[in-house]
């Protein structure tokens, strides 16, 4: 099948000029041609499905997102006659962003730092707070920083300590794990890597390929995803001075390649700077003491008081400079993203050869200090996220929204999560790798002591969510209630018995229960979306207590929960057990069910798809936060659309539709933004399943606020949503008719008919967030839209 392509005066043909008059030009005919552009939603479908047509053709893309057509249409630009009574249909399949080979299954690792990276995006809307908003930004970051901290910090306490310094160091624990015995003293008789300082230097490559592997993915997606450069505007550029109505239109807001850069760069340099420390201070602490090297006892010093000034570059680096979204930053730090890893890795080197050097009687005993290094990594988490609510209430109250999520706390609430995601993953690969080296024997001191407090907190947070599903569970009972009456009401059901479609003659048809019912129910637990924010809320702040709670009793104690309650109450000691023993259980668990999914997503497209849903929701925006989230796929999805809607708007002069599905229709409001007001004014937006408002309006009120989406809708053609009462994703979009023609519809009928009719002898299933386009009212919704877009130019719309 021959592949059609862009045709070559896309870029040539003159277009309409920006006071919407025509151009002295001959374009006999492509006035009167529409273009409608179909955007999918979460999970991705196919092509022929889209165009509802076996035999479709890719006419611009690539493999990984592209615009097909149906074979019939690849030439509809050389035959305008032949579209003039409908719009030329094209499908946008963008899927394989979120979806495609194996490697997907490492994102899984990138969770926190993807869950942190949505918080920046979080902050509420505001009126002259730049400072405030850059704060948010700023502590957002650092708090991005921290995580990437944790998770080395995670790595090095497995390879180091548990393995490398207290495996390695007891003989038992080396004797049951004969791949350790090269390690031990005993075993190898005081080998050459016997030594405590050069097995923990052989350790350190584990946590040092992690760091690595985390470089690599943060650059190979970058190059692979978002390195596709925003359009250029021929509109002149906003000044810093100047206040951008909507931040998603401003033209650098979907390429912060210099950000990315700085970002990772920055991050990698923490990362080997964790592990250099790991290593090199345990060595320098050995040189402290009484009788030691004098020369070494100085490299020592000298080695922490680079780490240090190393460490305060990085945080510099990542207070120094945030986003660049008022013009196309095409500028890259090249002496800081290659000389910071750079200078970081030589420390680390330097580390690895001063922790290496013969230091007789040196010898391994207890712990590595980890409880400092996590308590002092779970402290300053705390206390970012407290500044962080702080910035967030003072923002909040600068523009006051009655729909914000937890009254703009949702950012400091998400990025708590975050921080409880990090330290779940942390202590639960510490725990798993305790247990399987020091078997039942209790052969190692394990892990910190913290971690074990931190894994005695799960089975109480868990309470409080069995609790909240309980209030869901009741909450749901009551708007079923609710609903059944809105159900008799409309579909006609008050009354006892209700007539067949099918004749008068026939008998009367007894009303079905059990589907009023499931109709109610399903209604009643599409509502429950709009109660996240507050179990999101509960939860974290019952995590932040509890995260207090467990950093107080380790440092106050120095022992674990069951230890420090053994001589008190019978039932405290007993409780503390109790969760010390659940906590490490329920930890390992989830530890497991996370490495099978992933391997499961490695191998099963299927299982992959499911993982790629989370991402289609996670991963709409860019990497502000922290470079090793996993890529932003709207940064290719949007410069493609704006691509693709501007280069048929200057060849034909025409109109166009761009249709949105759940999330394709966040990608298709994107696009608009960043589309010149010529071209915007000649868009009409059709929406259907949509969680501009629902979600992201209420998440990320500074982005897709109410003054947002008015400005949207005022600047293009016209905008028509459409929903369900039992879709738990898509919503209305609230907008006041003051804004000109209504945006939102009547919702539509779920399912289309309560029992069996003539058009639908069978039962009609309830479609939810699925099939808008099987409803009748769909089609004429779109019909009355596309009669809308005609040939004239648009006129002004005051709001």
């Amino acid at each position: 099948m021959d592949r059609a392509t862009e045709h070559a005066e896309y870029g040539e043909r003159p277009g309409r000029s920006e006071t919407g008059g025509r151009e002295a030009t001959d374009r006999t005919g492509y006035d009167d041609t529409a273009l409608e552009l179909l955007v999918h939603g979460v999970g991705g479908t196919t092509p022929e499905r889209m165009l509802d047509d076996p035999r479709t053709v890719r006419v611009t893309g690539d493999d990984t997102a592209a615009v097909f057509r149906r074979i019939a249409d690849a030439d509809a630009e050389a035959r305008p006659a032949d579209h003039r009574g409908g719009p030329v249909p094209e499908a946008y399949v963008w899927c394989n962003l979120t979806s495609g080979n194996g490697s997907r299954a490492l994102w899984l690792l990138l969770l926190p730092f993807m869950v942190v990276n949505l918080a920046h995006w979080m902050r509420p809307g505001a009126r002259h707070r730049r400072r405030t908003i850059r704060l948010h930004g700023l502590l957002v970051r650092l708090t991005g920083l921290t995580l990437t901290v944790l998770l080395v910090a995670a790595a090095c306490e497995v390879a180091l300590d548990l393995t490398a310094w207290q495996c390695a160091g007891t003989r038992a624990c080396a004797e049951a794990h004969t791949w350790l015995g090269f390690l031990s003293p005993d075993l190898s008789h005081h080998g050459w890597w016997s030594s405590p300082g050069r097995r923990l230097a052989l350790a350190a490559l584990v946590p040092t390929a992690l760091t690595v592997l985390l470089w690599y993915l943060s650059h190979r997606t970058w190059s692979a995803y978002e390195s596709q450069r925003p359009m250029d505007r021929a509109e002149a550029r906003p000044t810093e001075d100047d206040v951008e109505p909507v931040a998603l239109g401003r033209p650098g807001f979907w390429y912060g390649r210099r950000l990315v850069a700085r970002l990772r760069a920055a991050h990698t340099a923490a990362g080997f700077l964790t592990v250099a420390a790991a290593v090199g201070t345990s060595a320098a602490r050995e040189d402290r003491r009484p009788g030691g090297p004098a020369v070494l006892e100085l490299l020592g010093w000298l080695f922490n008081a680079t780490l240090v000034v190393l460490a305060v570059v990085v945080v510099w680096v990542v207070c120094r400079r945030g986003r660049s979204e008022r013009r196309l930053d095409r500028e890259l730090d090249g002496h800081l993203v290659r000389g910071l890893p750079t200078a970081s890795i030589a420390v680390l080197v330097l580390a690895l050869v001063y922790a290496g050097w013969s230091r007789p009687g040196w010898s391994s005993a207890g712990r590595l200090p980890g409880d400092l290094t996590f308590g002092g990594i779970t402290l300053v988490q705390g206390l970012l996220v407290l500044a962080l609510g702080a910035v967030a209430r003072v923002l909040h109250r600068s523009r006051p929204d009655p729909r914000t999520a937890l009254h703009g706390l949702g950012g400091p609430a998400v990025a708590m999560l975050a921080c409880a995601l990090g330290g779940v993953m942390s202590a639960g690969v510490a725990q798993r790798v305790a247990d399987w080296l020091g078997g039942t024997d209790d052969a190692l001191p394990g892990p910190p002591i913290l971690l074990t407090w931190q894994a005695a907190v799960i089975p109480p947070l868990l309470l409080v969510v069995v609790t909240l599903l309980v209030w869901l569970a009741r909450r749901t009972w009551v708007l079923r209630r609710a609903e059944t009456a809105a159900v008799e009401e409309e579909y006609g059901l008050a009354e006892a018995v209700r007539p067949r479609a099918s004749g008068p003659d026939e008998e009367p048809e007894p009303r079905d229960t059990a589907r009023t019912l499931r109709i109610a129910r399903t209604r009643a637990m599409a509502a429950l979306t709009d109660r996240a924010p507050r179990v999101v809320g509960i939860i974290s702040t019952v995590t932040l207590l509890l995260g207090a709670g467990a950093l107080a009793g380790a440092f106050a104690t120095g022992q674990t929960p069951a230890r420090a309650a053994r001589d008190s109450y019978a039932f405290v000691a007993g409780a503390a057990q109790t969760a010390q023993a659940l906590g490490s259980w329920l930890i390992g668990v989830g530890f497991l069910l996370f490495v099978t999914w992933g391997r499961r997503a490695y191998k099963d497209a299927s299982a992959r798809r499911t993982i790629g849903i989370l991402w289609d929701v996670g991963t709409f925006w860019p990497r502000a936060a922290h470079p090793f989230a996993p890529p932003c796929y709207a940064e290719r999805a949007v410069p493609d659309l704006t691509w693709r809607m501007a280069t048929w708007t200057q060849t034909t002069g025409g109109r166009l539709v761009i249709s949105g599905h759940s999330q394709g229709s966040v990608l298709a409001a994107a696009a608009a933004w960043q589309l010149t007001p010529s071209v915007r004014s000649r868009v009409a937006l059709l929406t259907y399943g949509s969680p501009l408002e629902r979600l992201y309006g209420r998440w990320f009120p500074a982005h897709f606020g109410p003054a947002s989406l008015a400005s949207l809708h005022r600047e293009v053609d016209c905008w028509r949503n459409l929903y369900r009462l039992t879709d738990p994703i898509g919503g209305p979009v609230r907008l006041p008719g003051r804004c000109g023609p209504e945006v939102d519809a009547e919702p539509f009928k779920d399912p289309l008919a309560y029992g069996r009719t003539a058009d639908h002898p069978l039962p009609a299933p309830i479609l939810g967030h699925s099939d808008y386009q099987a409803d009748p009212a769909f089609a004429a919704e779109r019909q009355r839209l596309l009669a809308r877009i005609g040939p004239e130019v648009p006129g002004p719309r005051d709001c």
